[in-house]
């Protein structure tokens, strides 16, 4: 059992990247209106990191968080293996490591007992969390408790019978870890934006919301829990029922952050989906204040950058 648990907890991530490296700082882009991107990726399905460079640039992100996938493995929390790479080609440890190297800015990544070594050196984030294993099982809780002990936040990507079971009773978690920040991602975590969310294997439910959903209650009863917007998923969310959706960014300004998690080659038109919700987020913020939270305020406090 603890060999399982120390295999378990080498391919878990943890990333940092501080303020922008010269790649990912744009020069070219309006340096007033700076932009925190706080879930990108390195190799994300073959993209060439010279292109993620100008990705970044075009979309214009000032300061980006790269996640990194952990250690290769072939075990059932990884799916026996399905799930390496983040399940998107994404690259490691060692690659970031050099990555920031060439660019100019350092920045930490590590699992199991080397988590406690890299969040010493600056680390600002655990993720993300992609394994598909009870969200309260043993493994996860020490996970959790590195979290608190460092003051990091943990970004958890739930997504149905396939990662992070359990999302109904996470609340317990959030209550056992109330000093631990987390972060809800991805499909299931979005599609509980609505009360009426019954079938929790469609993964993108269209169509109107009724506001008091799982995801709507964790956000209002716990001072712990926040959302990252990024993905196709927290896309979705937003454009499918936006008169909910206004009310949404209103009620948690201060509780969700700006991510793009996209894979694309171009960083802007309709190929980007990470440009797509920088402009959705502009037009459904409502106000000034509320969008430069969403885009950067938000993240900048959260991440202590």
């Amino acid at each position: 059992m603890k060999k399982e648990r120390r295999e378990f907890l080498t391919t878990s991530s943890l990333v940092l990247l501080g303020i922008a490296t010269p790649g990912l700082h744009a020069d070219s882009i309006d340096a007033v209106e700076p932009i925190i991107d706080i879930h990108q990726h390195l190799g994300y399905s073959g993209r060439p990191d010279e292109v993620l460079l100008t990705h970044q640039r075009a979309m214009g992100a000032t300061t980006t968080i790269l996640l990194p996938a952990g250690r290769p493995v072939s075990r059932p929390s990884t799916h026996d293996g399905v799930s390496n790479g983040l399940q998107a080609q994404c690259l490691g440890n060692e690659a970031c490591r050099q990555f920031a190297k060439t660019h100019g800015k350092s920045f930490a990544f590590g699992a199991n007992e080397e988590i406690d070594r890299y969040l010493k050196r600056g680390g600002v984030i655990i993720a993300e969390q992609k394994f598909g294993v009870e969200c309260d099982a043993p493994e996860m809780q020490k996970i959790y408790e590195l979290a608190q002990a460092h003051r990091v936040p943990v970004l958890m990507h739930w997504q149905f019978q396939m990662y992070n079971y359990g999302f109904e009773r996470f609340y317990k978690m959030l209550e056992k870890y109330s000093r631990v920040n987390f972060l809800g991602h991805a499909q299931t975590w979005w599609a509980n934006i609505d009360k009426n969310n019954a079938d929790q294997t469609v993964m993108y439910p269209k169509g109107p919301v009724t506001p008091g959903g799982l995801t709507d209650r964790y956000l209002s009863d716990y001072p712990n829990m926040y959302g990252d917007l990024s993905a196709g998923s927290g896309l979705n969310a937003l454009t499918r029922d936006e008169d909910f959706s206004r009310d949404f960014l209103k009620r948690y300004q201060d509780k969700l952050v700006y991510g793009s998690d996209c894979s694309d080659l171009e960083g802007s038109g309709p190929k980007c989906q990470g440009a797509q919700t920088i402009a959705t987020i502009r037009r459904l913020a409502g106000d000034k204040t509320i969008e430069r939270k969403l885009l950067y305020g938000n993240a900048k406090k959260l991440f202590r950058l």
